[in-house]
Parts: C-alpha cells; structure tokens; sequence
C-alpha cells in the first residue's frame, strides 16, 4: 500500500506589490505559530525621495492577525528593484534578518560604487546572520534550510521549507522564464546551474517567486511547481541546454535597460535594510553616482 503523503505543516501568505512586482511571503508554523518574513517592501517614490511603510505594515497586520511570532526575516538577495522593510519589520515583530554570506562580495563591489562612509564593512555585520549553502535553521518545529542559487547576484539564496522553495529572482513564473545575470557579479551559467538545481527537487515541489511582471493578458501569479516549470518554463524547460540558455540570457541581457531603483535600493539593501547614516544635519542621503552604471541603451534603428 502507498503511505498516504503528510499534509504540508506551514502556511504561507503571499503580499503583491505592484508598483516593484515584488512578491513578500509569510511562513508560518501552524503548530507553534512561529514565522518568517521573507523579502519584505519599503516603500520608496523616487520623484520625492520619501519612503512609507505602507507595503510593510500589511504583511505587519497579518502577522497580528494570526498572533505570530517572528523567528526570521529572510532577504534572498540584496534586491536591484526595491528596498528592503527588514530593518521596518524587526522593528515592530523581531526575528533575525539573514541572508546568504556571499552578500560580503556584493556589499564590496557596492561600497566602492557609492564610496560609502568609512564605518561601512563589507563583512556582512549589518545582518543577524549569514547563511552557508545547505544550512538547516527552523521556524517553530519546521526544519527549513537555505539553498545558494548564484547566477543572477552573487549572494542569491533560496529558502526550501517544508514542501516549498522560496526561490527568490533565480526563476520567473514559467511564461517569464528567468531573471537578468549582467549585475555585477551575476553569471548566466551559474544561473542556469542554480536553476536546474531548482529543478531537480521533487515535482510536486511548490515553488514561490519574488517577482512577476505579467503580461496584460494574466493577473499576476507566483505560485507554480517543479513539475510546471519542467515542461513550460521558456528558458530553461527540459531539453534546453546550458549553451542555448547562455547565449540567449546574455542577448535578451544586452538590450535590458538599468532597473529603476538599482542606485537608491542597492544602498539601503547591501546595509539589511538600514537607511544611509544621517549627516550633520539630521538628514539621511541617497548617494547617485554619475556615469558609472551603462546608460541608456539606444534603441536599434528601424529595419
């Protein structure tokens, strides 16, 4: 006879940001009530530079709606297209905010962008913890464990707990395919390494995004599964190879232009979600280096 499958012991509350396509997530313990956060939004208008935590206070509500206990706030990569709520979030619920400890070479190549402060380390000390590959760490009684999906950063973490991976930007839902590799430090192969990684989980495996731009044919989604992505991701379904998926990453790469928030995100995320040192004045800056980033990438002439 075949054993009847254990139900899944964690609840997940997904939290859509449409202005960044950024997908926050809640997971939860039903048995003990414990939580983690994962990838939590501050909110940032550029046009005025004033932040709200608007998108954070939701996630926030729900945990006081389910009377939970924050164990983790778990950040997959140090975002290029919104700033983080950790630092928000611990504020108002705790837990420890983690990210993988590759983070370290993303915060130096960032630190020499910006020629941030002195007292800036890139040890990764602005987080509670740094994650190694394979780690095992728990939400109440759920063993979780984090899982390094380089390729699109070099930091990239995904989060595998109970019966499903959070897998950050490494994979899209499968009509998107797969995130950019040309950040500083991203790799097309190693990309396409961490995803087949992914993919090589069970196929009933759930996996969650943190992004989705849908086309305007959808609504958006985040949710889909091993066995999905397998058949019908467009970039790296079975039976396209490493060399295929190279050559067309690096192309579609090519013409992408810089995302909106890289300058104003990537400073705020490379310190766990601490705003810029305030300076004499009590004031608190967003630093935007001049040409240093490409440019704006001409469009081909017609024909």
């Amino acid at each position: 006879m075949t054993p009847t499958p254990m139900p899944p012991r964690a609840t997940t509350q997904a939290f859509f940001d449409p202005a960044t396509g950024t997908v926050s997530y809640v997971v939860w313990d039903r048995a003990t009530k414990r939580a983690a956060v994962i990838d939590p939004v501050l909110d940032y208008d550029f046009r005025s530079g004033h932040t709200d935590t608007a998108s954070a206070d939701r996630l926030l509500a729900y945990l006081r709606a389910q009377a939970l206990q924050v164990d983790w706030i778990l950040e997959t990569h140090a975002h290029a297209d919104h700033l983080s709520g950790a630092r928000h979030v611990q504020s108002q619920a705790g837990g420890r905010i983690a990210i993988g400890e590759h983070i370290r070479t993303v915060q130096a190549t960032f630190r020499s962008l910006y020629n941030l402060e002195r007292d800036f380390l890139p040890d990764g000390s602005q987080f509670d913890h740094l994650f190694k590959d394979g780690e095992r760490f728990r939400i109440g009684e759920i063993e979780a464990q984090a899982l390094r999906v380089p390729g699109h950063t070099p930091a990239d973490m995904a989060y595998l707990v109970d019966d499903a991976v959070f897998v950050g930007d490494t994979l899209f839902m499968p009509d998107l395919g797969s995130a950019r590799a040309d950040f500083p430090g991203g790799d097309a192969r190693e990309l396409y390494r961490s995803m087949r990684r992914l993919l090589a989980l069970p196929p009933e495996t759930t996996l969650y995004v943190c992004h989705d731009y849908p086309p305007a044919s959808r609504e958006p989604r985040w949710q889909s599964t091993v066995a999905q992505q397998r058949a019908h991701n467009i970039h790296v379904r079975d039976g396209i190879g490493e060399d295929a998926f190279v050559r067309m990453r690096t192309a579609r790469d090519a013409t992408l232009e810089v995302p909106t928030l890289i300058l104003p995100s990537m400073q705020v995320n490379v310190r766990g979600g601490r705003l810029p040192p305030p300076d004499d004045n009590g004031v608190a800056y967003l630093r935007i280096p001049l040409n240093t980033l490409p440019g704006h990438r001409p469009r081909a002439a017609p024909g």
